[in-house]
């Protein structure tokens, strides 16, 4: 097989964002990278392509090796190229953002790489560029949640409006009005209240609502005026 004259090598890794809610915060997956440089140090969950495979092939691979994470929601960031960002040698990196409901893939978690929960807004100190990655993983976060269901994606079937609300200002790391969030959302009349109550944050108790997500694909621009500037996202 034939190769290409006189052009440098370069490596190419893939870092997988996990962005996880327990139901009362926001939160980030890390890992303590298990090899030089930076050994011991917090880091995204990354490794090496190799050479058999698709970059989603090799960001699922990574997260199943570091995480035991699997059949997880995943999405294409971005591709961070600057020729200094690894020590080591010229690596190119490849990043994903996952959104999971942390409740249901807690038991998935192995421990052998010491992967952590922190909340987003305060995570250690991260390896090379994976501050960046996190801060336009949340830049895209912000903008999906105004047009899409990705949301959703980190709430269980059943939920508690304070549950959606917290959710919301831990996205757009807002404070939002309790009462104008309640009106706002079910005036769009896609959520489906639900006969239980989740009596664990208070005695009175908080009705249980489901997605409607018939509804919400065809109308999901309902909750734009829910969002903080959502249209200065668009």
């Amino acid at each position: 097989m034939k190769r290409y004259s006189q052009q440098s090598r370069l490596l190419v890794a893939v870092d997988c964002i996990i962005f996880g809610f327990d139901g009362q915060e926001l939160k980030l997956l890390l890992i303590q990278r298990g090899f030089e440089p930076e050994r011991g140090k917090w880091s995204l969950m990354g490794g090496f392509v190799k050479q058999t495979e698709s970059f989603e092939d090799a960001a699922a691979r990574v997260l199943k090796e570091l995480t035991g994470l699997s059949g997880v929601y995943m999405e294409q960031l971005h591709a961070f190229g600057d020729p200094s960002r690894d020590p080591a040698e010229r690596t190119a990196s490849i990043t994903y953002f996952s959104l999971i409901d942390i409740r249901k893939y807690q038991q998935q978690i192995n421990d052998e790489y010491h992967a952590e929960w922190f909340p987003i807004r305060k995570h250690p100190k991260l390896i090379f560029d994976h501050s960046e990655m996190i801060e336009m993983a949340k830049a895209r976060l912000q903008y999906k949640a105004a047009l899409h269901p990705i949301l959703f994606e980190l709430l269980p079937d059943k939920f508690t409006l304070p549950q959606l609300q917290t959710l919301y200002e831990g996205i757009y790391d807002a404070e939002i009005d309790k009462r104008n969030f309640s009106r706002k959302v079910l005036s769009t009349g896609l959520l489906v209240k639900q006969k239980e109550k989740e009596k664990e944050s208070s005695k009175r108790g908080a009705f249980y609502y489901k997605l409607d997500k018939r509804k919400y694909n065809s109308k999901f621009h309902n909750f734009l005026n829910i969002i903080p500037n959502a249209h200065n996202l668009i």
